[in-house]
C-alpha cells in the first residue's frame, strides 16, 4: 500500500499542478513563462509541481475581476427572473390562448370532419327494406 502512495502522491501533485498552471493566464505566471512552468513540471516530476504551487502563481484574487464574486460585484445586473417578470407572464398568458384557440379550432374541424365521415358512410350505403 505504501508503494502504491509512493507513486500516486506525486502523481496526483503533478496532475494538480499542470491543470492549475494551464488555466491561469499568462499575466499571473511569475518570473517564467507558462510553457516554460508546463515543461518544469513535467520535467521534474515532483519538484516541479511544488515549486509551481509555491512560487509560479499570483495567489491573491486579481484585481480585473477574474474571480465570479468579483465579476458579479463589478457587473450588476436589473433582471428579473422569468417567474417575477409581469411581462414574460403576460406573453405566456396570450400564448395559451393562442394554443387553446389553436386546439378548439383543431378539435372543431376534426369533429367536422368525422361527422362528413360518417354521412358518406350512411348514405353511401343502401337501406335494408
Amino acid at each position: 500500500m505504501f508503494r502504491l502512495l509512493m507513486y500516486l502522491v506525486p502523481l496526483a501533485l503533478t496532475i494538480f499542478a499542470l491543470i492549475d498552471c494551464l488555466n491561469t493566464p499568462e499575466d499571473e505566471a511569475r518570473h517564467l513563462p507558462k510553457i516554460a512552468w508546463v515543461f518544469i513540471i513535467l520535467l521534474f516530476w515532483i519538484v516541479g509541481p511544488i515549486v509551481w504551487l509555491a512560487a509560479g502563481k499570483v495567489r491573491q484574487p486579481p484585481v480585473s475581476g477574474r474571480t465570479p464574486s468579483e465579476w458579479h460585484a463589478n457587473h450588476r445586473f436589473d433582471q428579473v427572473a422569468p417567474d417575477d417578470d409581469p411581462a414574460f407572464l403576460r406573453s405566456l398568458a396570450e400564448v395559451n390562448k393562442r394554443d387553446e384557440q389553436l386546439l378548439k379550432n383543431w378539435e372543431a374541424d376534426l369533429r367536422r370532419r368525422e361527422e362528413e365521415l360518417r354521412r358518406k358512410e350512411t348514405g353511401g350505403e343502401p337501406k335494408d327494406s
